[in-house]
């Protein structure tokens, strides 16, 4: 997965923004506001904004700041995008920016006070994953499941207290051509190995976010 990092002043800020240009022949699944859901892409970028970020058009923003050919996914993030962590297994090639100083749980109760609103204090953790074999849709959906569980693990691993954060997004490519592979989950050949990419990455990840914060 050949990266492009690159930089930009926007909203009084220095920001960069992580892009790979995969090119035709990739299906993806995504849950980013740009380019989501499952079809093919070309593109995937991981855009930082600022912290209090209050566009209301992010997708309209997230396609200015893009490739102007193709179509691609598009995420954002107030971590540093140019602070990434990698992971690879078996051929999976995983890239994750990894913002944590709002982990929370997946199921708060009724009414709870968002601790992202008050004050702004946003965290998020992208994932960009490429799995080089075809899937079933079914398949397809079920690593996003496995990606998911597998940032988990490495979360609480790492001492923190929640599955994730409230705005975290993934974008899991695969192939177009050749048999496609019918499971995805953490016991099958392609979920394990792509389990095993995602934790390393973000493992990795909150070890620098935790060096980075200290010296902050």
């Amino acid at each position: 997965m050949k990266l492009t990092v690159s930089h930009r002043d926007e909203d009084g800020a220095r920001l960069a923004s992580l892009l790979w240009e995969c090119g035709p022949g990739w299906r993806m699944i995504s849950s980013a506001v740009l380019g989501g859901g499952i079809g093919e892409r070309t593109w995937v970028l991981n855009a930082q904004v600022i912290a209090g970020y209050s566009r209301m058009d992010p997708a309209d923003h997230l396609a200015a700041l893009g490739p102007a050919h193709g179509a691609g996914v598009g995420m954002m993030t107030a971590a540093k995008a140019d602070h990434y962590a990698r992971g690879e297994d078996g051929g999976v090639e995983v890239v994750a920016t990894v913002g944590l100083r709002v982990p929370t749980w997946a199921a708060s109760p009724e009414g709870a006070e968002d601790p992202e609103l008050a004050p702004i204090r946003v965290g998020t953790i992208n994932i960009i994953a490429a799995v080089p074999v075809a899937m079933t849709d079914a398949a397809l959906v079920n690593t996003v499941m496995t990606a998911t569980e597998a940032k988990t693990q490495a979360l609480l691993e790492a001492g923190h207290p929640g599955t994730g954060t409230a705005s975290d997004a993934i974008c899991v490519a695969v192939r177009t051509e050749g048999p496609r592979e019918p499971f995805g989950g953490p016991r099958s050949t392609w979920g394990a190995r792509l389990a095993r990419a995602v934790h390393q990455a973000v493992a990795e990840g909150a070890a620098a976010w935790h060096s980075l914060a200290a010296a902050e």
